[in-house]
């Protein structure tokens, strides 16, 4: 009984005097101070990249996640460091030419922009493609990757399919059709002569791993239809074909209206879902590959939005120790032989640029180990 209440007297006292040692040490090292205070309260310290520059200015072909990588240790965490000037135009919009500058307040790195005089209102549209933003300013992620991957579809979601225009015949009785074949497509809207589809072939169904349900279709990209005549039905001149154009075919427009002058920034609420389908349908999965995942706008997601890609572990085969066989090793041995699974590992970052209710194409803008389909998506 004495010793526990010797204990119960001494232990108080041993902990303040910790704490006073404690507090010490983080006065006497500001570098500690900094750290513990990064761990203590999450979301406060902005982590540099280790050769974040003093300035920068911006290069034509730049992203706004190449930026933020250059500047960050977490790219995603880029609206904790950006500080709009009010006093510049568009602030929100960095051209090629401009300086970004890293500076300190209060102890907390911020990054503001020096506009260059020649960055500013010049109008570039393309006659086969729009986009926003249309100026000159550099997008959050590479516009011709996601333009390639948006203008021949390899992955149809479910709400694309309503009054999509389609093939309804082609001429002359034909069972197929390619390359300077006509051909017949119904719901098609008035839209000027000339104007461009691309033809999609969809194959089998994607469902959500988790809960079964049907939320798009795998695509096949058929080829290129130039509208020669309106009306109903539609007669249309492929251009150029990759596969032979069928009965049932779908028409996508081959312009795109895909705003990218998003800011990359983590979910609020909790996401945790799968790649379920990659572009073409290669087995591994690299940086700047389109793939599609089984979350969307009812699981909170928006376009900017940041997920960390996790792979789990392989199973493997324990052999167990490595020691001279014995009866009691032996049984020890096949008793590991059943295997073990390695421990899930961060894989790569997946950025969202287009969403609907329950699933969402992203670009791979970083992958640490070669990704595939059934990796889980998660918060940053």
């Amino acid at each position: 009984m004495a010793r526990n209440t010797l204990f119960r007297n001494f232990y108080p006292a041993l902990a303040l005097i910790a704490g006073l040692a404690t507090a010490s040490l983080l006065l006497a090292v500001p570098g500690l101070a900094m750290a513990q205070a990064a761990e203590t309260s999450p979301g406060t310290v902005v982590a540099l990249a280790p050769d974040a520059p003093a300035r920068y200015t911006v290069q034509r072909g730049d992203t706004l996640w190449d930026l933020s990588a250059r500047f960050l240790q977490d790219p995603w965490r880029w609206p904790d460091l950006w500080h709009a000037n009010p006093q510049v135009k568009n602030p929100d919009l960095i051209y090629p030419g401009d300086e970004l500058v890293l500076s300190y307040v209060n102890g907390q790195p911020q990054l503001t922009l020096q506009r260059a005089a020649q960055s500013a209102e010049v109008v570039h549209l393309s006659p086969e493609m729009r986009g926003s933003p249309l100026r000159d300013a550099i997008p959050a992620i590479p516009y011709e990757v996601i333009a390639a991957f948006m203008s021949r579809p390899t992955v149809v979601a479910k709400e694309d399919l309503k009054l999509r225009p389609y093939v309804v015949a082609l001429r002359d009785q034909r069972l197929v059709a390619a390359a300077g074949g006509r051909v017949f497509a119904r719901l098609v809207p008035k839209v000027p002569v000339g104007t461009r589809y691309s033809i999609v072939h969809v194959g089998e169904a994607l469902r959500d791993p988790d809960t079964g349900n049907k939320l798009g279709y795998q695509g096949t990209f058929a080829g290129i239809g130039r509208l020669e005549k309106g009306g109903d039905p539609a007669t249309l001149l492929i251009t150029e074909s990759a596969r032979e154009t069928l009965d049932g075919d779908l028409l996508f427009d081959e312009k795109l209206d895909l705003p990218l002058d998003f800011i990359p920034h983590a979910p609020k609420k909790p996401v945790h879902g799968s790649i379920i389908s990659v572009v073409d349908g290669v087995s591994v999965i690299g940086q700047y590959q389109v793939v599609v995942i089984n979350r969307g706008r009812l699981d909170g997601l928006e376009p900017g939005h940041v997920l960390a890609i996790h792979q789990a572990g392989e199973r493997i085969r324990d052999g167990g120790p490595k020691q001279p066989v014995t009866t009691w090793t032996a049984a020890f041995r096949d008793g590991f032989a059943r295997g073990v699974r390695l421990p899930t590992e961060h894989a790569g970052t997946f950025l969202v640029f287009k969403t609907y209710p329950r699933l969402s194409y992203g670009l791979i803008v970083q992958a640490d180990i070669p990704l595939r389909v059934g990796d889980t998506v998660r918060n940053p």
